[in-house]
């Protein structure tokens, strides 16, 4: 008892307040601006925490992190650009409930589920560290792969359009994960003599072209020149509590997804949401109305991405870990302030510990009002003509892709996938598979060959680890079940 409440004294400090207020508003905007991920934001704040205090500094963190994974809806819904690689998952779903003319309701939803999925995830990590930690420990290689494998196969539950266009899509986001000497035997691959293709294709680039600038070329199309019809919003949260009640299941179902998925090193947020929605669609009485604006899948990826954020801190603050690149970042931050990660953390600064805990919840407390005048003030987009929007967008997209490794080659990066993102889409060819296979592609890859090399090209571990098994037999089923489906239609109706 004595512990939390000087976890309580050490958060109620003038500076650590501040600090939260200040980095929740500033993790707001990077996120919400194409180019920006939360990634970004968190690295950019890194220099500035050598003045704060260890606790203020870990907070700064903490809010900005979780305030960009939810404002990288906000474009995602008012634009149809993805401020996060976590946002792309449903990207398509919350943009078609904005031409529906509920811009409120989606962010709303996004708002409202992501600051619950917060909570949820932050009880977890309060209550269940330890037993999370043990079991992301018997997680090796081979559950990896057939992790990786699983989100993989998530390309033919979101599509909209035919399995085998969302499966050709995957396949050149693995093939985009190819390029470079980041393989597992550093071999030049599709390099084509360009210093610049070395280190490989980056993901948020990839991200930028094939959802933001291919978006611009569409609307420069359209014979629309808004979104919606300019008018008002409505109440941000109305609503929110009939939608929670209505679906307890899905809601419970992408907390539990993302605080498996968040404590597992190396995944993170962005797999959390593409799995949960996929399955929410899966398992849906109604699939046929996804990606037309139905708020299911937002509902269930939106708690499961910020659910992930706080169980991604069970490793790095347990063993040093890092859940995502997020936590690596915090990490650095930690041993900086003294708080080395460790089991001794939470006995011999357990006040310390309380703070944190006390901080995560505060963050996801204030994300409510503070979200909703972001939104408030990201509506005047709405009102704007695209032909004066569109300009801007790109913009951002060349200033967001140079700041990623400060390399001109990542904005002609940008235009390039910009083109092939607005083929793609005009042929029927869903982007968020070709963006799914390239973040996953690279997970999958360095997995498969380092259990190969483990088990000495051996595939009998791959299915004899229980955990591995079980994984094996989901992918597998993921991947059997539309074809079973498929066999059991009459022979017209396959025609």
């Amino acid at each position: 008892m004595n512990n939390l409440i000087q976890g309580f004294q050490m958060v109620m400090q003038f500076d650590v307040l501040l600090t939260i207020l200040l980095a929740s508003i500033y993790g707001l905007i990077v996120g919400s601006l194409p180019g920006l991920s939360a990634t970004m934001a968190t690295a950019l704040l890194v220099p500035v925490t050598f003045y704060m205090s260890p606790i203020a500094a870990v907070s700064a963190i903490i809010a900005a992190s979780a305030m960009a994974i939810f404002s990288g809806d906000i474009p995602g819904c008012l634009l149809r650009i993805p401020g996060t690689p976590a946002s792309a998952a449903y990207t398509d779903e919350a943009f078609a409930m904005t031409r529906k003319g509920q811009p409120e309701l989606a962010l709303g939803i996004c708002l409202w589920f992501s600051a619950i999925g917060g909570i949820i995830g932050t009880l977890s990590l309060i209550a269940l560290a330890p037993a999370l930690a043990e079991m992301a420990f018997k997680f090796s290689t081979f559950e990896y792969f057939w992790l990786a494998l699983l989100g993989l196969m998530c390309a033919t539950m979101v599509a909209r359009s035919s399995p085998i266009k969302a499966i050709a899509a995957m396949f050149l986001g693995l093939l985009i994960t190819c390029v470079g000497i980041e393989n597992p035997a550093g071999a030049q691959r599709f390099t084509f003599g360009l210093p610049d293709l070395l280190g490989g294709i980056e993901i948020i680039p990839v991200l930028v072209g094939v959802f933001a600038v291919s978006e611009v070329m569409r609307a420069y199309q359209a014979k629309d020149v808004h979104v919606t019809p300019p008018r008002k919003f409505g109440s941000i949260l109305k609503g929110q509590w009939a939608l929670t009640k209505s679906h307890p299941r899905q809601q419970v179902r992408g907390n539990i997804v993302g605080i498996i998925i968040g404590v597992l090193p190396g995944a993170g947020a962005d797999m959390a949401a593409w799995i949960s929605y996929a399955m929410s669609k899966r398992f849906s009485k109604t699939p046929e109305k996804f990606g037309t604006g139905h708020p299911e899948g937002l509902i269930e990826a939106g708690a499961s991405n910020n659910a992930s954020l706080a169980s991604g801190w069970v490793p790095s603050l347990l063993f040093g870990i890092p859940g995502d690149t997020i936590t690596a970042i915090a990490i650095g931050v930690l041993y900086m302030k003294g708080l080395n990660p460790g089991p001794t953390l939470f006995t011999e600064k357990a006040s310390s510990m309380y703070a944190l805990y006390i901080v995560f919840m505060l963050s996801n407390i204030i994300m409510i009002p503070l979200g909703i005048m972001m939104i408030r003030s990201a509506r005047y987009v709405l009102f704007v003509p695209r032909a004066l929007v569109m300009p801007v967008i790109i913009l951002l997209c060349a200033v967001g892709s140079f700041a990623t490794g400060n390399n001109l080659a990542l904005v002609f990066t940008v235009a390039v996938f910009g083109l092939i993102g607005y083929f793609m889409d005009k042929n029927g060819y869903p982007v968020a598979a070709l963006v799914l296979g390239a973040v996953m592609g690279t997970m999958v890859e360095q997995n498969f060959v380092t259990s190969l090399i483990k088990s000495d090209g051996s595939l009998l571990p791959f299915f004899s680890r229980p955990v591995a098994a079980v994984l094996a037999f989901m992918t597998l089923a993921a991947v059997l079940w539309p074809l079973a489906v498929w066999l059991r239609r009459p022979r017209a109706a396959r025609a």
